[in-house]
């Protein structure tokens, strides 16, 4: 039996694994949908889920979390169903994050994938996308319809603005922001500003030396040029055929609707990497 605090407020029909966790003074609301609460997961206490809401494998959420909570949007209607949230496995949620539900009254719902770790009173907003191995630190904040992609870092207040997407291994430096696009591997330092590769995170992955070479010289020799989009592209083709990473920038370009992050240098005129521009 599912170890549950008599403190926890439960809705009718709420499935809870047999070996996972409900703190004191947890509520779970299915007044507007299911929840269901995978093998070991864990709410601390004082956590409030409103369905539809499934929590994946592993998780733990603590106190003050907020997960499915009404999609901070104007045009929501109250009359529609949500698809709710879906959190994926051994996700860390903290204090005072927040998850909301998706708005489109379709069938995707807002998504947490697997790994994630989201720190205190970061925030999705409805309908968005976190991909596996993100992390959200302390005060990050995704807009409504935002997509990161696998291994993305927003550090501490970094925000991304609705409808926007950051590729594979990109990163935010404290309290930047962006309302474009963000290639694959690029750093984000600023407002609006593409500053350098993450080039440790690369590593980490496990992407080929030869490959972070190559993405090296089109960032420092293509990107860095702030072309349109199609001549940045074309110049870039001849060196994906030998490197996969820099197919993957290709397609993330491609498949966009918004405008891309720009590159610019630091305030002393250099970049994350020290050189002068």
């Amino acid at each position: 039996m599912p170890s549950i605090h008599p403190t926890a407020t439960i809705g009718s029909g709420v499935q809870v694994a047999d070996d996972a966790s409900i703190g004191p003074f947890c509520v779970l609301d299915t007044s507007l949908g299911p929840i269901v609460i995978e093998s070991g997961v864990v709410l601390l206490a004082h956590v409030h889920v409103m369905g539809p809401v499934r929590i994946g494998a592993g998780t733990r959420i603590w106190p003050y979390a907020t997960i499915g909570g009404e999609p901070q949007d104007v045009k929501f209607d109250r009359t529609r169903p949500t698809p709710g949230v879906t959190i994926g496995q051994d996700c860390v949620i903290r204090e005072q994050a927040s998850v909301h539900a998706a708005s489109n009254g379709k069938d995707k719902p807002t998504i947490v994938g697997d790994r994630v770790y989201m720190m205190v009173n970061a925030h999705v907003g409805h309908d968005a996308h976190v991909s596996n191995d993100c992390v959200l630190v302390n005060n990050s904040c995704l807009g409504g319809h935002a997509f990161i992609g696998e291994r993305v870092i927003l550090s501490a207040g970094a925000l991304l603005h609705q409808f926007c997407r950051v590729g594979r291994l990109g990163m935010f430096s404290g309290s930047s922001v962006s309302s474009a696009d963000v290639l694959p591997f690029c750093v984000v330092w600023g407002r609006n500003r593409v500053c350098a590769l993450n080039v440790v995170g690369m590593r980490r992955a496990g992407i080929p030396r030869d490959d972070i070479t190559t993405v090296r010289t089109v960032f420092r020799d293509i990107i860095r040029r702030n072309l349109p989009r199609e001549q940045m592209i074309a110049e870039m083709e001849p060196f994906a055929r030998s490197a996969p990473a820099v197919q993957e920038i290709i397609d993330f370009a491609r498949s966009g609707k918004k405008p891309l992050c720009p590159y610019g240098t630091h305030h002393d005129g250099t970049d994350d990497e020290g050189e002068h521009r």
